[in-house]
């Protein structure tokens, strides 16, 4: 694969994590809660991953699920997750936050940057819920984030690629465009060349099954869910992806 072009893989185990990077991935974006969106993973979640990962680990910095409108208390708790991260070796924070209006919320986004140090910043898709896009990339440069994921505001982002290659202009070398949100082995190559972006952001997860004989029925530990199947990054196709970026050299 071009060194230009890159997968991120969401993961949100460890068995996911070295999935990804068995596969090729060219790092891991650690979460908890993927059907929420991703929330931030426990301590020992990232010192495990970081000790057993080669290749680069980034952990998203999110106190709940829900908005992006985070409260004060909720924000010492990003404050000091970032520091966290920071203190366990991680290499990047992935962050997003908006104000009640749904602009970027610069001041506290920029702290939270400052607060990482050496660590790279990515901000999340909670700019896919900005008002406006292009005014919402300002701020996310102003803010001193160095990528953006997006799906370009879309339900996927084969759906929003043409928004993506818009923003990816308009943000020239400024910050780093990242696709997210649908990508699969056979439509990665129709979005890379709709957008002209280098890296992309995919779960590539299929669902694992329980390897419990005991089961019982009509009890769920969630909202309708199923202890007994659960997804899991896949090595092959993070595999089959990363073919898919070499094969448009």
């Amino acid at each position: 694969m071009s060194q230009d072009r890159q997968l991120e893989v969401c993961a949100a185990s460890l068995a996911s994590c070295l999935a990804a990077e068995q596969g090729g991935a060219a790092r891991v974006e650690l979460c908890a809660s993927l059907e929420t969106g991703g929330v931030t993973p426990s301590p020992g979640m990232i010192a495990l991953a970081r000790q057993r990962l080669s290749i680069d680990l980034h952990v998203i910095v999110r106190p709940r699920g829900g908005d992006f409108l985070y409260s004060a208390d909720e924000f010492e708790v990003m404050r000091r997750d970032v520091l966290a991260c920071r203190d366990l070796g991680v290499d990047g924070v992935v962050l997003g936050l908006l104000d009640a209006d749904g602009a970027v919320d610069v001041e506290r986004t920029r702290e939270l940057v400052r607060l990482a140090g050496p660590m790279t910043t990515t901000f999340h898709r909670a700019f896919d819920l900005a008002r406006d896009p292009e005014q919402a990339l300002e701020q996310v440069i102003a803010s001193g984030c160095r990528r953006l994921l997006t799906s370009g505001q879309a339900p996927t982002a084969l759906d929003g690629a043409v928004l993506i290659a818009g923003l990816r202009r308009q943000a020239g070398e400024r910050l780093m465009l990242m696709p997210g949100g649908g990508l699969l082995p056979d439509n990665l190559a129709a979005l890379a060349r709709a957008t002209g972006c280098a890296e992309f952001h995919a779960s590539a997860s299929a669902v694992v099954a329980s390897a419990m004989r005991h089961r019982r029925s009509g009890v769920s530990m969630g909202a309708g869910g199923d202890e007994y199947g659960w997804r899991e990054t896949s090595a092959a196709t993070v595999r089959a992806m990363c073919e898919v970026l070499r094969a448009l050299d």
